[in-house]
């Protein structure tokens, strides 16, 4: 029954869609007007009614979303009837509830749990287009279907569209703490958590669970894997229940990270022993405690003995014997155990050469296939290290035959730029989902094994860490939103190419000018190659700070540690050695089809041979380029593109709107000036450590450059970078305290004309330092150093760029770099360059 309280919600809504700005908080679900042919076609196939058949709480979020969707779209309310038309109608309801109300409209056959069925159908004269769910959230998504085909411009007069999930896990997983802050999260703060609690305004989570329902995702863990013990503490569950119920409505349940020792640190028990009577029975309290208040609780992610959480290996037991005592303390409601094969030890012994942390996952878990319970899947991740910017794909998933499976995939990029680089993730995922594992012959991609059907295990799929936060874009930036697009439509069907999903996105998102299209599609698909040239190439993995930020680059950080020894270069050659015949034996994890190609220098990828094998710099790639030459190119190139992203964009300005337009562009600049960074720092540790000089005479040669340490400095002194690649020359100049302000001077003695002068200072979140720029007495710019950045130090992830064109310059003139410290971000400069102006306009 459509209630006056259900009328009242359903304008709101309508009101909310025509005035609400474009900050992104809509994402793909803006339902913008249509442009004229696609509207015309629209309004007249659309009906003008729609009847609900059922009365579940997703059944009524699917009507209110059809009212909403075809208002904003077609300037249209529809009006909702109660029972079946004499006239044209839109009818949605699962398949039982269309059969009983309506047999004329009976699809035939019967659905796969969460499918749909689309029919246009025509009766005594009279068009129905009818939307069938095997159950209410399929009726949910085949609502969301249609919007998106509308709002694609698709034709609408003869459907006939039946689809059904590729794998039954369809989760997200975020890492978001009780204080409400967020472990590699980049787009705000919690929207479940603040102080310790859930928080008492529940709205984003429930707007969260509408976009997650539109892309067919059926659960999300919403705390940290590295988990509070308090989230399984008896008077938060009714905190957790609230959560529940704002997710309900759209079909999204509701799951949780535990910590493995609760039953000490929460029960008040003096072990955790899985094997132990009272830890098992403590376990299975506490399920019965969840199911009582949210009975749809869809299980519990498990992650131990890794990286400093405790685990079974403290009472000498197996990963099986963890998962097992959750997941039968879970299994009489239903509820599944994800366990995160991410294990390894973050205290090896890197002099060993065969130490290798790629090894892990297949060594601790291989052995005990076979030994976890029918509700328990390993959650693997895409590759054997750490969503580093190119990984094979993990062996484990090749190997578990027994055992469910997985495949997590991360949303929120912590190795790929965070929020401040456009790095479009959906092709880097697809060369996983569709690698053949050839496990027992041909044939068995990635995608078939996590999702169960090559071993025909009960349960499986795809797991997204999607981190989403209080900013009104949700991911902190506007093109990260593609990535969480990009994981729910591969988790509903990994047959989809990553330009469809890619263009999709574009026009759901920014609209279907076909100038947008191209441009944005087209940074889209470059933006993962791009982002591999200018970080790590052929292999190398992300050469970034792995024991800090994760953002900027470093490129020795993740040798000579515990947390593993992942390119191994030298002054002699670079890339780990990996091989069966002289290396770590990683390469022998692999099916023998798999490893044979891998283990021979001949057959390895380049893409990948550094992480399979160590080689000389002057090796030859199936190019025949050297390594090192290749180093050298591709870090240029990359950054090419990247400052070549900021022109593209600018480019289709006319049809953007002006806060999104603007924001993007102000990501995009930093993008390309980070990228310079990353060159730049790369470069110098290879030219240094190898010897070997730039065929192109490129790196170690920067025209129009001054460093800041050679200017006249007024208070400003020289401090060493660390590490030293990661400023140009490896110093810098800070301003220190108590100084009121610094300044730097260079006199410019090149020819006159127009000029354009690029400022590389740092930037820390320690306070807001302010930059004066002066050509004589005149001033040319001013800023305030207020970029939120993922920064600790002087360094790669600090490092950033001011672009100051149409600057006119004539022999003789001064400039003037003048920097305010203020808290903690002592004004640093790096250098400045003084180039010829070829038209750019100002940006930062």
């Amino acid at each position: 029954m459509f209630t006056a309280a259900h009328k009242v919600a359903v304008l709101a809504l309508l009101a909310a869609t025509m005035t609400h700005a474009e900050s992104g908080r809509d994402a793909w679900l803006r339902y913008a007007p249509l442009e004229e042919a696609a509207l015309t076609q629209a309004r007249a196939t659309v009906p003008a009614v729609v009847v609900a058949a059922g009365s579940s709480p997703e059944i009524a979020s699917a009507r209110d979303e059809l009212l909403r969707g075809v208002r904003g779209m077609l300037g249209r309310t529809l009006r909702v009837e109660s029972g079946l038309p004499r006239e044209n109608a839109i009818v949605i309801g699962t398949l039982d509830s269309l059969r009983a109300a309506a047999p004329s409209l009976d699809p035939g056959g019967a659905l796969p749990e969460d499918s749909f069925r689309i029919r246009s159908v025509a009766a005594n004269g009279i068009h129905y287009t009818a939307i069938a769910g095997a159950n209410p959230r399929g009726v949910l998504y085949g609502v969301f279907e249609y919007l998106r085909k509308i709002a694609l411009g698709e034709p609408l007069a003869a459907l006939d569209d039946q689809q059904a999930p590729y794998a039954p896990v369809r989760w997200v997983n975020e890492w978001d703490r009780l204080d409400g802050t967020i472990e590699r999260g980049y787009g705000g703060n919690s929207i479940f958590f603040e102080n310790g609690k859930v928080r008492e305004d529940l709205t984003r989570a429930g707007e969260y669970a509408r976009l997650l329902a539109s892309l067919g995702i059926n659960a999300c863990s919403i705390n940290n894997v590295n988990a509070d013990p308090r989230v399984l503490a008896p008077d938060f569950v009714p905190q957790l229940a609230r959560v529940a119920a704002a997710f309900r409505p759209w079909g999204v349940r509701l799951a949780i990270a535990v910590d493995f020792g609760s039953p000490k640190s929460v029960g008040g028990l003096d072990t955790f022993d899985p094997l132990d009577e009272k830890v098992a029975a403590w376990w299975k309290a506490r399920a019965d405690d969840i199911y009582r208040a949210i009975p749809d609780f869809a299980g519990i992610v498990l992650k131990a003995d890794s990286e400093g959480r405790v685990g079974p290996s403290t009472y000498n037991r197996t990963h099986a014997d963890a998962a097992n005592v959750v997941a039968r303390a879970l299994a009489p409601h239903g509820g599944l155990l994800f366990y995160r094969g991410f294990v390894y030890d973050h205290h090896m012994d890197w002099r060993n050469p065969k130490n290798d942390r790629a090894r892990a996952a297949y060594d601790n878990f291989k052995p005990l296939d076979g030994n976890f319970d029918a509700n328990v899947a390993i959650q693997i991740k895409n590759g054997p290290i750490d969503f580093q910017v190119r990984e094979p794909a993990s062996p484990l998933v090749g190997a578990l035959e027994q055992t469910n499976q997985a495949l997590e995939l991360q949303i929120t990029q912590e190795y790929f730029g965070q929020a401040r680089h456009l790095v479009y993730l959906a092709p880097y995922w697809k060369e996983t989902l569709d690698f053949d594992m050839h496990t027992h012959g041909a044939g068995t991609p990635v995608k078939a094994l996590v999702a169960g059907k090559v071993f025909h295990r009960p349960m499986g799929g795809l797991v997204g860490v999607s981190n989403v936060g209080l900013d009104d874009n949700w991911t902190g930036n506007h093109f990260s939103q593609a990535n969480l697009y990009a994981f729910g439509r591969l988790a509903w069907n990994p047959d989809l190419t990553s330009e469809r999903i890619a263009s999709e996105w574009t026009r759901l998102t920014f609209g279907s000018n076909p100038k947008v299209v191209e441009a944005i599609t087209g940074m889209l698909m470059q933006s993962w190659p791009m982002y591999e040239q200018y970080t790590g190439p052929l292999g190398l993995q992300t050469l970034t700070e792995i024991t800090g930020t994760h953002f900027g680059p470093a490129v020795e950080a993740s040798e000579r540690n515990g947390w593993g020894q992942w390119h191994n270069a030298d002054e002699k050659g670079v890339g780990m050695d990996r091989t069966v015949a002289t290396g770590t034996g990683y390469i022998g994890q692999y099916s023998s089809e798999v490893a044979r190609v891998f283990e021979s220098l001949a057959t390895c990828p380049d893409q990948i041979l550094l992480f399979m094998h160590h080689v000389p710099y002057t090796y030859k790639l199936h190019s025949g380029k050297t390594v090192i030459q290749y180093i050298y190119d591709s870090h240029y190139e990359g950054a090419a593109t990247a400052a070549d992203f900021v022109r593209r964009w600018k480019s289709i300005e006319p049809f953007l709107d002006n806060r999104r337009f603007a924001e993007a562009l102000a990501q995009l600049e930093f993008q390309a000036g980070h990228a310079e960074e990353w060159r730049d720092s790369v470069v110098s540790w290879f030219l240094k450590t190898s010897g070997i000089a730039d065929a192109k005479d490129r790196a170690g040669h920067y025209p129009g450059r001054i460093e800041a340490e050679s200017m006249k400095l007024t208070g400003y002194v020289t401090t060493e970078a660390r590490p030293w690649e990661t400023a140009s020359g490896g110093q810098a100049v800070t301003c220190p305290a108590p100084a009121p302000q610094c300044s730097a001077i260079t006199k410019f003695e090149g020819a006159p004309g127009w000029y354009t002068i690029r400022v590389r200072y740092f930037d820390l979140p320690t306070g807001v330092a302010h930059f004066r720029v002066l050509v004589g007495a005149q001033t040319v710019a001013e800023w305030g150093a207020d970029d939120h950045l993922p920064a600790r130090k002087i360094d790669g992830s600090s490092s950033t760029l001011r672009v100051l064109g149409g600057i006119a310059l004539r022999p003789g003139d001064e400039i003037r770099i003048e920097g305010t410290p203020a808290g903690g971000d002592r004004a640093a400069l790096d250098y400045i360059e003084v180039l010829p102006d070829h038209g750019e306009l100002a940006a930062r």
